[in-house]
């Protein structure tokens, strides 16, 4: 378990963070310039804070008051960073020997075929870095600080400077050793859909705050903190069934029934994870019948907000919703905070992002 409570000013910027990581993986999501990798540089011991204490596994990392402050090594956290920053003078395996070689023999956590195997790098083990792929030099990365035999794995956008292609291949080597290795992780991304394949237990963090944490069904039910995830409607819904000669998907959302998109690996009884796009969503004073769209939810106005050519319209509907219409739109409907309006959201405007299915072995119960 990590416990981190930290302060640091560098001139205009201030981190103020406070967060517990339990096992499994913790996301730290938010946009760039937020914190994210200043928060992890001083997890690691890349960076000394100004105050405050960090706690792992029960060992006093830092802490200001006493004036503690182990040096990364002594920390035993690994670190993989956007590039994977590998030696170029050395191969594949000299690479990933590395920090396996740094750790005496009745430490090591994890044997060298098994993490080659692991992550399929047995076919690269004599080539250099200059003659391999983006995410085959991001698996060796991997490899080499899990070979370090870390407590903790940090993650700071590891996926970032890949194509969607690569992305896709990391990913599942990152479940697995989510799941076979059972090592902690804190994975970092602005990217909230790619934090969703490993875990939906995060921390939101913006200007160098945690503005919530948690699992993202919970946190979006708080409907205040709807707005850090972007222009998105992130939905927690439950599926119900597959409704093959339809089509479609039907579930919940809160109260609400739900047409989606026909995804049959999406499990019957257990939340899935959608988005649908504000300016996807349309505003009717009253439900339409004999019409092509399936969602039709009455909701009450509870904000209103112009920002930039857009007027951003926030409804309770049971569960939070936010809206964009034109200013054209919002003049001739005339609205009023208060009032009941219909959100009209055609099935296909819905976008998976994960099942809990997937995350079962990361979050928290």
């Amino acid at each position: 378990m990590l416990f981190l409570d930290v302060g640091l000013n560098r001139g205009r910027f201030r981190l103020e963070v406070r967060l517990e990581c339990d096992e499994g993986v913790t996301g730290l999501f938010g946009p760039s310039g937020s914190g994210k990798s200043t928060a992890l540089g001083i997890v690691a011991g890349l960076l000394r804070p100004d105050r405050g204490r960090i706690v792992l596994d029960g060992e006093t990392l830092y802490d200001g008051a006493d004036g503690v402050c182990l040096p990364p090594h002594r920390r035993r956290i690994g670190l993989v960073f956007q590039d994977s920053q590998l030696f170029p003078h050395y191969s594949v395996k000299g690479n990933l020997l590395y920090g396996l070689k740094k750790i005496p023999e009745r430490e090591r956590r994890f044997a060298f075929d098994g993490i080659v195997d692991l992550l399929a790098l047995r076919p690269l083990l004599n080539a250099h870095p200059r003659r391999i792929s983006g995410g085959e030099k991001q698996r060796v990365a991997l490899g080499r600080s899990l070979l370090a035999s870390p407590r903790l794995l940090l993650l700071d956008e590891p996926l970032a400077s890949l194509d969607t292609g690569l992305k896709a291949q990391i990913l599942p080597f990152l479940q697995k050793i989510r799941d076979e290795l059972k090592l902690p992780m804190i994975y970092v991304s602005h990217a909230l859909p790619e934090i969703l394949q490993l875990t939906d237990r995060l921390a939101v963090l913006d200007q160098g705050r945690i503005l919530a944490a948690g699992r993202l069904d919970e946190i979006l039910q708080r409907g205040s903190e709807a707005r850090h995830f972007g222009p998105d409607n992130i939905l927690a819904v439950t599926v119900e069934l597959h409704d093959l000669e339809s089509g479609c998907t039907l579930a919940r959302f809160g109260n609400l029934p739900l047409v989606l998109p026909l995804r049959t690996d999406q499990e019957i009884g257990r939340t899935a994870y959608v988005s649908v796009h504000r300016g996807e969503i349309a505003l009717s004073r009253n439900a339409v019948p004999e019409l092509s769209i399936q969602n039709q939810w009455p909701g009450r106005v509870s904000k209103i907000e112009s920002r930039g050519s857009g007027v951003q319209v926030y409804l309770d509907a049971g569960v939070p919703l936010i809206a964009e219409i034109s200013p054209r739109a919002y003049r001739e409907l005339a609205l009023q905070e208060g009032e009941i309006m219909y959100a009209l959201i055609k099935t296909r405007s819905f976008a998976y992002l994960a099942a809990r299915t997937m995350l079962d072995q990361s979050a928290s119960p």
